[in-house]
């Protein structure tokens, strides 16, 4: 299996984690909303990764 069930969550997670953060950015303090952000950038970006990892993966899987 080229992308296991662990990543396949990891990645959804991450992108829900930034769609909710986007669509309530009015009603968190300050403080918060950055931490969030920048925990929700970093998940985003390791996602990336994994996607481009599963990809690279893909054709020696035989």
């Amino acid at each position: 299996m080229p992308m296991s069930d662990s990543v396949l969550t990891f990645i959804i997670v991450s992108f829900v984690l930034a769609l909710i953060l986007i669509l309530k950015k009015d009603s968190l303090p300050a403080k918060i909303k950055r931490f969030l952000a920048i925990i929700t950038l970093v998940l985003i970006v390791i996602s990336f990764i994994l996607v481009l990892i599963s990809f690279f993966n893909l054709g020696q899987s035989s």
